[in-house]
């Protein structure tokens, strides 16, 4: 009897140490795509759509979507020299092909990207979003940036403040000037830029076809009307979120508040409005073919044409514009024109929709409620009374059962 007691106790002791195990591997796991990010080593980074490897002067590799888009990326102050020869005002940009380059050091981010310090002021910060986003920030001081593209890339001045390149297998890019300064096609046939203090030179790649919408887009960034993106997807399994900002003026920060709602907090110190872009999945907002956008707790206006977008700005009242892609229907990007600053909220979320489901006894016609309704729904289902996901304690069920079964045992080795 007592062999069969203590069998018993030996039991349970294994189970309730192989449940703290899953549990504490389950709890490893949600930590996701940021924790990989922060655990890696060295001056290498392998993200979802971004790959690049950081020498001691220079960003190199630099490929998005698998596609080698740049050799290397090397930033050095203006007043800078280069085996004595000064990069100034006074030399013409095409005829800059080489700089020594800061030195540089990477720290990565735990949120889609990576942040790149550069000796002195300037920086670059590379997003893991699906068009690599890579960012060089002046600083405080004037910068010279000289960018290397890969073999068999074609780069073409398209103006002063931008130049778009073609890889040899066909996947496009643009490098926009945001602020002042210049960027233009050197004479070796790569791209060189000159940036005033707090400007910025942006790469974007489209490793899709590029639409429309992205030439608005690199439009709006030009011109300072758009003063940040949001990227909101999916990766290995769990919502990342990535935020792009073109202004020290401006902060950004996104999440997924609800099941099927993404919010977007921004904060401006000018009170002038601007545009933000955003990017999201299917899986983010539960449906992008009907969106529902909300600025401060109110209903914005949908706006037919980016005429009425820009209109918002400085006007009564918010607009967005809706453009799902062509070639992604699991994606929508998301143009929200706020009508003016400091600190403004965007919800954006799913609307209703009906589902029809078939069935033996037939045909079933049922309305999925928005977020917050079914948010409600589940917590009153499940409540706090043993339920998997109820207000109450998580797994009570399961450690009722545990202390049951360990009672027994206990009174059988008694007996």
């Amino acid at each position: 009897m007592k062999r069969t007691a203590t069998a018993a106790l030996l039991t349970v002791l294994v189970v309730a140490s192989a449940g703290t195990t899953a549990a504490a591997a389950a709890a490893t796991s949600t930590q996701g795509s940021g924790a990989v990010s922060e655990a890696q080593s060295g001056s290498a980074y392998a993200g979802t759509h971004v790959q690049f490897d950081v020498r001691q002067n220079a960003v190199v590799n630099y490929s998005v979507g698998g596609d080698a888009a740049l050799d290397s990326v090397k930033v050095q102050s203006e007043s800078a020299t280069d085996g004595g020869v000064g990069v100034d005002v006074g030399v013409d940009l095409s005829t800059v092909t080489s700089i020594a380059g800061s030195a540089l050091s990477m720290r990565t981010s735990a949120n889609a990207g990576a942040e790149i310090a550069a000796e002195g002021s300037a920086s670059m910060t590379a997003h893991d979003n699906d068009h690599g986003i890579l960012v060089v920030a002046a600083g405080g001081n004037s910068q010279v940036v000289v960018a290397n593209v890969s073999e068999g890339t074609t780069a073409e001045s398209e103006s002063d403040s931008q130049v778009e390149v073609t890889t040899a297998n066909g996947t496009q890019g643009t490098f926009v000037v945001v602020g002042n300064g210049s960027v233009t096609v050197n004479e070796d046939g790569d791209v060189s830029a000159r940036l005033d203090s707090n400007s910025r030179l942006v790469f974007r790649a489209y490793p899709e076809e590029k639409s429309s919408e992205d030439d608005q887009t690199e439009e709006y960034i030009a011109s300072g009307t758009a003063t940040g993106e949001v990227y909101v997807e999916q990766q290995d399994g769990e919502m990342v979120t990535d935020t792009v900002t073109y202004s020290q003026q401006t902060a950004i920060a996104a999440e997924q508040a609800a099941e099927d709602t993404v919010r977007v907090t921004v904060n401006r110190t000018r009170e002038r409005g601007k545009i933000v872009v955003t990017s999201v999945s299917e899986a983010a907002v539960g449906t992008v073919s009907d969106l529902n956008v909300a600025v401060d707790g109110e209903a914005a206006v949908e706006a037919s044409a980016y005429s009425e977008l820009e209109g918002a700005i400085g006007g009564d009242a918010s607009r967005y514009m809706v453009k799902q892609s062509s070639t992604a229907s699991s994606k929508a990007k998301v143009y929200v024109a706020l009508s003016h600053f400091s600190k403004r909220t965007i919800e954006m979320t799913g609307s209703e929709t009906t589902e029809t489901t078939q069935t033996a006894q037939g045909t079933v016609t049922s309305e999925t409620t928005t977020t917050a309704e079914t948010t409600a729904a589940d917590t009153t289902e499940s409540g706090g009374d043993g339920g998997e996901t109820g207000g109450g304690a998580p797994g009570f069920g399961l450690g009722t059962a545990l202390v049951a079964v360990l009672g027994a045992a206990l009174y059988a080795l008694r007996q």
